[in-house]
Order: structure tokens, then sequence, then C-alpha cells
């Protein structure tokens, strides 16, 4: 702390106060590296996971944390009633719950296309 201030005075040593922003400096790009290529990339995971759960709906098969894979038979707020296996057992889960969409109920409402960009047909 006393190297700080003493650079910091008018008879400061050069050596020592370009010591001083090099190091400052040093720290900053360390800084910016961190933002571009550790807490960016994640914020931008976290969004498009967000908007994926919030654009489920009816009849769309998903897959959860926990391996489960049904089709959601009821939206409410926050919870996913999903109906599993071939004697259609019922589970409640949360939205966070859910890993990703395996299958759309509707896909031409959800924008998928085929390789020119046009919309599929059935």
């Amino acid at each position: 702390m006393q190297f700080i201030f003493k650079s910091l005075t008018a008879g400061a040593n050069p050596a020592d106060t370009g010591s001083l922003l090099m190091t400052v400096g040093m720290i900053v790009v360390l800084i910016v590296v961190f933002y571009f290529f550790l807490y960016r990339p994640q914020k931008k995971q976290e969004k498009e996971t967000a908007d994926m759960r919030n654009s489920i709906e009816l009849g769309d098969v998903v897959s959860t944390v926990g391996g489960i894979i049904g089709v959601v038979v009821r939206i409410k707020d926050d919870m996913l009633l999903i109906e599993s296996g071939a004697d259609r057992t019922r589970i409640q889960i949360q939205k966070w719950a859910v890993r990703n969409i395996e299958e759309r109920a509707h896909p031409e409402a959800h924008g998928a296309g085929d390789k020119d960009g046009k919309k599929l047909k059935k």
C-alpha cells in the first residue's frame, strides 16, 4: 500500500511508476479476458436455456435432468405435468428440471424448416 502512495507522489521514481502502471494494466487485461471467455458465454447460455424452457407448449416431448422423457400434458406457472411410459404415468415437474425439448408438438409454429429455410409441410 505504501508503494502505491509513494509512486503517486511528485518525487516518485519513474521506474516504480512504470512498474505500477504495468501491474494495473495486466490486472485490467485479465478482467477483460475473464469477462469475454467466462462470464459472457455463461450468461448467453443461461438466457438460451430460459428461452427454451419458456417456449414449452402442450404436446412437446421433453427430457428432464433426471433422464425422464415425457409428453407435456399441462402447464401451470413454473410446473409441468408430463406423461411418460407405456402405462402413461403422469409426473409433475418444475420447469427448471427440463434439460431440452426432444420433439415439438407443432414444428411449423416454432420456425422449424428444411435446409433452404422453407417451412416444413405435413
